[in-house]
C-alpha cells in the first residue's frame, strides 16, 4: 500500500503512457498510479490495461466516454483517490513535460514541510522552460502575472499542472463547483485553496515540453483561462468560494 497516488489524465498517449508509469514506479518511493483515460483512439487504454498486470494493485485506470476536458479528468480522479485511503494526491502530464522525479520534491514539500498543496513551479527561481519558442513562454508568463494581479494569490506558476495536495485540501474543496475543465482549473484549484486558508508552497522544477505526441493547448483553452480569472475574483471577494459541506 502507498499513502500517495498520482492522477495522469490521457487521451492519445500512446508514444509516452508506458515510459511515464514505468519512470513512477522505478521512483524510491513507492507511488500508484491512477489514469483517466478519455476513449483515446490511438489504443492508450490497451498498453494501460497490459502494464496491470505486472503492476497489480499499484496501476488502475478509470475509462471515460470520450475527451470530457482536463478539469473533469482530474475532478473524477480526485474522487476516486478520496474513496480511498491516499493522503497525498498528485495532478502530472502523460508527456513528461513533468519530471516523474520531482514527484518526490513535491511529496516532501507536503510530507515534511508543512505544505497542504505543493506547485511544481516554472517561474519561482527564473523562467525554467525547455524547449518552448519564445511566444509561448512570454504567454505563460505574463498570464501568471494577470492572475496575480487579478486574484492577489502569492503564486507565481498559477496555470502550473504539475500539484501534490494533501487530502484534506481536496476534501474540503467544493469539488462540485469547480466550474473549470481547462487549464483556468488548475488556476481554479490554487485560488479555492489559498481562499480557503491552505497553505500553497512552490517548488521549483524544469519544464520539458512534450517529444512525442500532440500538445492539447489551444486558444480556446487559454481564452478560459483569461476570462476565467474575472470570474474567480468576483466569487471570491463575494464569499462564493466555501467549504464543502461534511456528510453527517
Amino acid at each position: 500500500m502507498s499513502d500517495s497516488l498520482v492522477i495522469i489524465p490521457t487521451y492519445n498517449e500512446k508514444e509516452n503512457i508506458e515510459n511515464i508509469i514505468r519512470t513512477v514506479f522505478s521512483l524510491e518511493k513507492v507511488f500508484h498510479v491512477l489514469i483517466v483515460e478519455d476513449n483515446s483512439p490511438d489504443g492508450t487504454a490497451s498498453i494501460v490495461k497490459k502494464l496491470m498486470a505486472e503492476f497489480p494493485e499499484k496501476l488502475f485506470i478509470e475509462e471515460r466516454k470520450g475527451k470530457l476536458g482536463l478539469g473533469t479528468a482530474y475532478i473524477h480522479g480526485f474522487k476516486w483517490a478520496l474513496s480511498r485511503q491516499y493522503k497525498y494526491i498528485f495532478e502530472m502530464d502523460a508527456d513528461f513535460s513533468h519530471n516523474p522525479h520531482d514527484l518526490l520534491q513535491l511529496y516532501h514539500a507536503c510530507a515534511n514541510e508543512g505544505a497542504d498543496m505543493a506547485v511544481g513551479s516554472r517561474y519561482i527561481t527564473g523562467v525554467n522552460v525547455v524547449n518552448w519558442p519564445m511566444g509561448r513562454v512570454l504567454m505563460s508568463y505574463y498570464a501568471s502575472a494577470y492572475v496575480r494581479i487579478i486574484t492577489r494569490m502569492k503564486v507565481r506558476d498559477t496555470t502550473a499542472g504539475f500539484v501534490c495536495y494533501h487530502r484534506k485540501v481536496l476534501e474540503t474543496i467544493n469539488l462540485e463547483r469547480v466550474k473549470f475543465v481547462g487549464y483556468a482549473f488548475q488556476i481554479e484549484m490554487k485560488y479555492s485553496a489559498w481562499r480557503l486558508g491552505f497553505n500553497v508552497k512552490e517548488v521549483p522544477i524544469i519544464f520539458t515540453d512534450r517529444t512525442e505526441g500532440t500538445s492539447k493547448m489551444n486558444k480556446r483553452i487559454f481564452k478560459e483561462a483569461i476570462l476565467g480569472v474575472i470570474n474567480l475574483r468576483f466569487r471570491g471577494i463575494t464569499g462564493q468560494i466555501k467549504p464543502a459541506k461534511k456528510e453527517l
